[in-house]
């Protein structure tokens, strides 16, 4: 399959990114600002996703798009702050990135206005701030694209996928305060050679969301890099999917829902982000929109 967004599936994750969020201002100025996105997004380097927002804007429907949702756990808080547009942008160089993302801004207004952007960088070789390796259970190949990307549907559909997002905000001096034997058992695995323990406490982070638990499976694809702004620092939790579901399920058993047991992160980390989008496939290697059936 070559329609998709490449940059959803490559690996690993860019030395460095951006993640921008933008609010709807102008429908009268949309048509000119999706046009400009057609040109601007080669899904390598600028992966897009649409909120239900603007969908809705567009007299369109997607079907599995919905608005994230706030989730309050047991003692626990997953907040939804969806905004209409979300673009991901990749590169080798902070500085070119700057350049890109205000030119993005620049092409996407009147129509968009930026409310939010996150910096985000590799750390090592995919490791969250915590020292402990992100991703381990990530599908490959044929798997990866399985779980990724929509494989059957009307044309414009095909090739697509679901972002859900969440930044989190780590707990970092606390969480290096621990000993190495209670950081251990909050991630189910051991940070020194990253296998997985055989007796990681149920709630352990591994035994949360191991993807082959489900029913049905709740595979996913995951992108998450770390990020730093002044004194406050986390990850930025990025997860593709054919639907949304895989993710949500994960989420609610994270939080407790299913059985009064509260992943073992949130005893370090808390999201204070969140919202779901839809990545249109590519066209001759430009957007393809034609699902939203824009005239």
């Amino acid at each position: 399959m070559s329609h998709y967004q490449p940059g959803i599936l490559a690996t690993p994750v860019p030395p460095h990114a951006r993640h921008m969020f933008f609010a709807l201002e102008s429908a009268a100025a949309l048509p000119a600002a999706l046009d400009h996105l057609i040109q601007l997004v080669d899904g390598k380097c600028a992966v897009v996703g649409f909120g239900e927002s603007l969908v809705q804007a567009l007299h369109a429907q997607i079907d599995g798009l919905r608005v994230f949702p706030a989730m309050t756990g047991v003692g626990v808080d997953n907040p939804s702050t969806q905004h209409a547009l979300w673009c991901w942008l990749h590169g080798e160089d902070r500085g070119e990135l700057l350049n890109r993302s205000t030119a993005f801004e620049a092409a996407l207004a009147p129509a968009f206005r930026l409310v939010q952007m996150n910096e985000t960088f590799r750390h090592r070789t995919g490791h969250d701030l915590t020292g402990y390796e992100d991703g381990t259970e990530n599908p490959h190949d044929e798997a990866a694209v399985a779980a990724a990307l929509v494989g059957e549907g009307a044309d414009g559909l095909v090739g697509g996928s679901f972002a859900a997002i969440q930044q989190w905000q780590h707990d970092l001096k606390g969480f290096h305060a621990m000993s190495s034997q209670v950081k251990d058992d909050i991630m189910g695995r051991r940070l020194s050679d990253n296998e997985e323990l055989d007796d990681a406490p149920i709630s352990a982070h591994v035994k949360r969301t191991a993807q082959e638990s489900f029913a049905p499976e709740a595979f996913v694809v995951r992108r998450s890099m770390p990020w730093i702004d002044g004194e406050r620092a986390g990850l930025m939790f990025l997860a593709f999917g054919f639907s949304l579901d895989a993710f949500e399920a994960q989420l609610r058993r994270m939080s407790g829902l299913e059985d009064g047991i509260t992943d073992g992160l949130y005893r370090i980390s808390r999201p204070i982000t969140g919202g779901y989008y839809w990545c249109p496939p590519l066209q001759d290697g430009h957007l393809d929109l034609r699902a939203l059936r824009i005239d």
